[in-house]
C-alpha cells in the first residue's frame, strides 16, 4: 500500500472549492428521479443523463473534483465514443466507483439494515481501479426507529465499512467512509447528535482494528439535523453548530477531509449549512460536499430528457455547483440565489 499516493488522491478530492458529484444512482433510484420528469430509464437515458451533466465542462473543472459513478456508468461511451470516465478526467476530476450492495435486514433488528458486499471486493477492486476509479464509496445506513438504535446495527456497520476501507487501500484506491444516520423519521436534533456521535465514535475504533490508515480516507457523513417528521425543526445555524461539535469530537485530525451528504435535504438548505460550518473555522480537516440530490435535482428538472435542453440542464447544474463551491469556502449568501 502506497499511503502517499492515496494521500495525494484524498487531498485532490477536497480541494479547496470543490467537491464531489455523487452520480452513483442505482438503476432504481434513478428510474425514480426519471419518473419525476415522465422519462423512461434506458441505458441510453441514463447514459445521456450523466453526459450532460459531465459535459458541463467549466462547471466541471471549476467546482467539480470527484464523481462517484455506478456500475453501468464508469463502462458507458459518450456518443461521441469518449468512455464517460475520460470525460471526467480531462475536467481534472477524480473518478470514483459505488461499491456496496445496498441495505439488507439485519436479523433480530427490526426496521434496522447492514450494507453488503464484501464478498469479493478485493476482486471488484482490481477491475474498477483498471476501468480508471480512484477511489471508491460504501454506505452504511443507520435509521433511528422508535427513538432508538442498537449496538448491533452500529457496530455491524461500522466493521463492514472498515472490512471495504481496507480492501480499498490494499487495491490502491481511496475508501469513502458513509455512515448515515438517516433523516427519516420524527427524532429530534439532539437524538441525531447522540446517535451520530455513537455511530462515528464506533466507526473510527473499528478502522483502526482494521488497519486502515486515516491519511488514505475521506469521511462521508450525515449533518446532525432534525428528522424530517419532528415537528420542531433546528436553525440552520444549530444545524451547523451540532454538526461541527460531534465532528470535533469523533473525527481524528489525520483525515483529510470531510465530504458531506445531503441525505434529503433541499439545496439551498443543505448548501447553507455546509457553509455556516466552514464560516465558523478554522478546522483540523477540509468540509466539503458530496452530494447527489443537492447538485443535481435542478439540472434534471431543467434538462427534461430533451436534446434541446441540454445548455440548460448544465447551467443548472452549474449554479448548484457554484454555489457548493462557495460554501465548501464559508462564502455562499442567500442573495446569491436571488440574483441567479
Amino acid at each position: 500500500m502506497n499511503i502517499e499516493k492515496l494521500n495525494g488522491i484524498a487531498n485532490r478530492m477536497v480541494a479547496p472549492g470543490k467537491g464531489i458529484l455523487a452520480a452513483d444512482e442505482s438503476t432504481g433510484s434513478i428510474t425514480k428521479r426519471f419518473e419525476s420528469i415522465k422519462l423512461e430509464s434506458t441505458e441510453e437515458n441514463r447514459r445521456d443523463y450523466r453526459e450532460m451533466l459531465f459535459g458541463a465542462t467549466n462547471a466541471m473543472k471549476s467546482y467539480i473534483s470527484g464523481v462517484i459513478l455506478f456500475d453501468e456508468t464508469i463502462r458507458q461511451k459518450a456518443k461521441n465514443g469518449t468512455p464517460l470516465v475520460d470525460m471526467i478526467k480531462a475536467t481534472g476530476a477524480v473518478p470514483g466507483i459505488k461499491l456496496d450492495k445496498g441495505p439488507k435486514p439485519l436479523p433480530f433488528c427490526p426496521g434496522e439494515t447492514v450494507t453488503e458486499g464484501l464478498d469479493g471486493l478485493a476482486d471488484r477492486v482490481a477491475e474498477y481501479a483498471k476501468l480508471g476509479a480512484e477511489f471508491a464509496k460504501w454506505r452504511a445506513v443507520i435509521d433511528i426507529v422508535n427513538g432508538r438504535v442498537s449496538f448491533n446495527a452500529i457496530n455491524a456497520n461500522a466493521q463492514a465499512l472498515a472490512r471495504y476501507a481496507a480492501i480499498c487501500q490494499v487495491g490502491g484506491i481511496v475508501p469513502m467512509v458513509e455512515p448515515e444516520v438517516l433523516m427519516d423519521g420524527d427524532h429530534d436534533i439532539d437524538k441525531c447528535a447522540e446517535v451520530t456521535e455513537w455511530a462515528l465514535k464506533e466507526q473510527f475504533q473499528q478502522l483502526y482494528y482494521a488497519g486502515v490508515k486515516l491519511e488514505g480516507i475521506i469521511l462521508k457523513p450525515n449533518m446532525v439535523i432534525s428528522g424530517k417528521k419532528c415537528p420542531k425543526q433546528a436553525s440552520r445555524e444549530e444545524v451547523a453548530e451540532k454538526t461541527l461539535m460531534v465532528l470535533k469530537r469523533c473525527v481524528p485530525a489525520a483525515v483529510p477531509g470531510i465530504a458531506f451528504l445531503s441525505g434529503g435535504q433541499s439545496s439551498e438548505d443543505a448548501t447553507a449549512h455546509l457553509s455556516l460550518m466552514n464560516a465558523a473555522g478554522p478546522l483540523p480537516w477540509k468540509l466539503t460536499f458530496s452530494y447527489g440530490r443537492a447538485l443535481q435535482a435542478d439540472a434534471l428538472k431543467a434538462w427534461g430528457g430533451k436534446a434541446a435542453n441540454v445548455d440548460a440542464g448544465r447551467k443548472a447544474f452549474a449554479h448548484r455547483a457554484q454555489m457548493n463551491a462557495l460554501a465548501a469556502e464559508g462564502k455562499w449568501a442567500q442573495s446569491l440565489e436571488k440574483a441567479a
